[in-house]
This record gives structure tokens, C-alpha cells and sequence, in this order.
């Protein structure tokens, strides 16, 4: 999957890699976000060929056209409120597609804006100062009248999605003192045994 997505925008995250690390001889620059998105996940084949057919065959837009344990699915019978969030510069899932989700669900939607691009606009803890946002009225059809009259805000998109889903959450309860309980007993320290059975890539 990891592989099918770097393909998507070869010059940035395949050829740029090769000319300078391997041509060049330089080592890539330490970057917190990279080492966080190298820790890829082991998808069964079955799961990834599904994947590629929703990405390609855009199967969450059709009613039914995706069938989950038995139950094809319609978006529009989601009625539930929802936050959508979409990344200005995401070679991945664009902005504007995301936005899309906004008119596919049959609840009310919330959409905002994070700068940059796929992983570095959701991984954005508040106090970063090059973080900023787009908040606007509710979406309507089209994507860019939306922007137009939105207004952009400093900071991190999760301070909007904290003020939207606080007063919609359960009621809090207290953290826990210890991890694990008699149901599910702690496996091992941080990070976990998962990472023991991690393929190299």
C-alpha cells in the first residue's frame, strides 16, 4: 500500500530519494514525520486488492457498490454529524475530494482545512507556528465557493475538531492509574509486540 501511494508522486518520494542518497551519497535528513510514517502496517493481500478497488473504482460513491460482512453500504443513510477535514497540498487524498465526503453523508457536516500535505497536516499538534487552517459555513456543493468565504485560522486543525466534538462526546472518565485490567492484561512494555513480527522493508 505504502508502495502504491509513494508511486502516486514519484518525483518527491521515489527519484528525489534515489538521485540523493543513492546517487549523491548524502544521508536523508532527520525528519520526525518520516520516521513516523515508516511504521507501516502488514495488510493481508485481500485487504490491499480491496483497497485498490475502492481507490480505483471510487466504490464509497455508489450506493451499495461496497459490501461490508454482508451489509452494502450507503453513505447518505449516515446520519450521525460528522467533522471532515481535507490538506491543501495532499498528493494523496486532495482536499477538494475530501470536501466531497461533505455531500456524500446524509448528516450535517463540518469541514475545515489544514495547511501541507497528507501526514504533516493530521500529525499537528497545537504550538506549532507555521500551522494554520480554513473554518467556514456549512459546505454546500461546491468546494471553492466554500473557501472563498472561510476564514483562515493560526494554529492546529485539532483545536476546531476539539471544540467540535467535546460538546457532542460521552460523558469523561477519569484516566486510568495503571494500564491493563483483568480483561485485557498489558502484553509487554511500549511499543508493543507487534513490533517483533514488523517485515524489513
Amino acid at each position: 500500500m505504502g508502495s502504491a501511494f509513494t508511486w502516486m508522486r514519484p518525483d518527491d518520494l521515489v527519484f528525489n530519494y534515489w538521485v540523493n542518497n543513492y546517487l549523491m551519497g548524502e544521508k536523508p535528513p532527520a525528519f520526525d514525520i518520516l520516521a513516523w510514517n515508516a511504521d507501516g502496517t502488514n495488510l493481508p493481500g485481500a485487504l490491499h486488492g480491496q483497497f485498490l478497488e475502492i481507490f480505483r473504482d471510487n466504490l464509497l460513491t455508489r450506493p451499495g457498490g461496497l459490501t461490508v460482512l454482508g451489509t452494502p453500504l450507503h453513505l447518505e443513510r449516515i446520519n450521525v454529524p460528522a467533522f471532515v477535514t481535507g490538506a491543501v497540498t495532499d498528493h494523496l487524498t486532495p482536499w477538494k475530494g475530501c470536501y466531497q465526503t461533505t455531500q456524500l453523508l446524509g448528516g450535517p457536516s463540518t469541514f475545515v482545512l489544514s495547511y501541507s500535505g497528507h501526514i504533516a497536516s493530521l500529525v499537528n499538534p497545537p504550538g506549532n507556528p507555521k500551522a494554520h487552517y480554513w473554518t467556514g459555513a456549512a459546505p454546500g456543493a461546491d468546494p471553492e465557493n466554500w473557501l472563498a468565504t472561510a476564514e483562515k485560522q493560526q494554529g492546529s486543525w485539532w483545536e476546531a475538531w476539539a471544540s467540535w466534538v467535546i460538546p457532542r462526546a460521552a460523558r469523561q472518565w477519569p484516566a486510568p492509574e495503571e494500564l491493563g485490567s483483568k480483561q485485557h492484561p498489558v502484553l509487554g512494555p511500549a511499543p508493543g509486540l507487534y513490533v517483533r513480527d514488523m517485515v524489513p522493508l
